[in-house]
């Protein structure tokens, strides 16, 4: 079913929530999950997949979606939970938590990609590139970015050698430096290839574990 469908069936004004994540390829941290059902009349301007927007402009929007929409929910999944059932796995788990969490039930879910969380309630369809072509999956792509890179600049402060700031986790030539010289902390994804390396290589100090 494509997502016009899905719109024909319900109507221009029902509640479709837009679902999508923020968080699959880093090597530290949550992964994070939003879903959003905007107003039928929405009046934000500007939405689009938030890789593709400025950091001033998503976090404009991010306050603006929060404001303007119908209900929405971030929710997450842990690096422990990461850890324990892989990335693929507890994606699914966050996205299922943010609809689960929505404080109005929506008669049809638009998802980013191309898999839908098994045992979902209500009719649900996965967009490939959806986060650039639906405006709610948009929306909940911001609200997603947005709060991870938020604590990601959090994790900062506490593990400030290895730029979570800079890089929000991910595999940069400096995030992969700073794991060489010392080795993994708590946030990191252990079970991740770079990380894992860096547990195996020869001894070296680990400054957080």
């Amino acid at each position: 079913m494509a997502y016009e469908d899905l719109e024909a069936q319900f109507g221009m004004g029902a509640r479709v929530a837009g679902v999508d994540e923020a968080g699959r390829g880093p090597l530290a941290g949550d992964v994070v999950a939003a879903a959003v059902i905007l107003m039928p009349d929405h009046r934000l301007v500007g939405l689009n997949d938030s890789k593709q927007l400025s950091e001033l402009k998503r976090e404009t929007l991010f306050e603006q979606i929060k404001a303007q929409s119908l209900a929405f929910c971030i929710a997450r999944a842990t690096v422990e939970e990461i850890e324990r059932y892989n990335i693929l796995q507890a994606t699914m788990m966050a996205m299922t938590r943010a609809l689960n969490g929505l404080k109005k039930k929506p008669q049809g879910v638009l998802i980013d990609g191309n898999r839908v969380p098994k045992g979902l309630k209500m009719p649900s369809v996965a967009i490939v590139k959806g986060d650039s072509r639906v405006h709610a999956i948009s929306a909940a792509s911001i609200l997603a970015k947005v709060t991870r890179d938020r604590e990601m600049v959090e994790a900062h402060k506490q593990y400030p050698e290895y730029g979570f700031d800079q890089h929000k986790g991910y595999p940069t030539a400096q995030h992969l430096a700073a794991l060489t010289q010392y080795g993994p902390c708590a946030i990191h994804r252990k079970t991740y290839k770079p990380v894992r390396a860096c547990i195996d290589a020869e001894p070296k100090q680990m400054t957080y574990l």
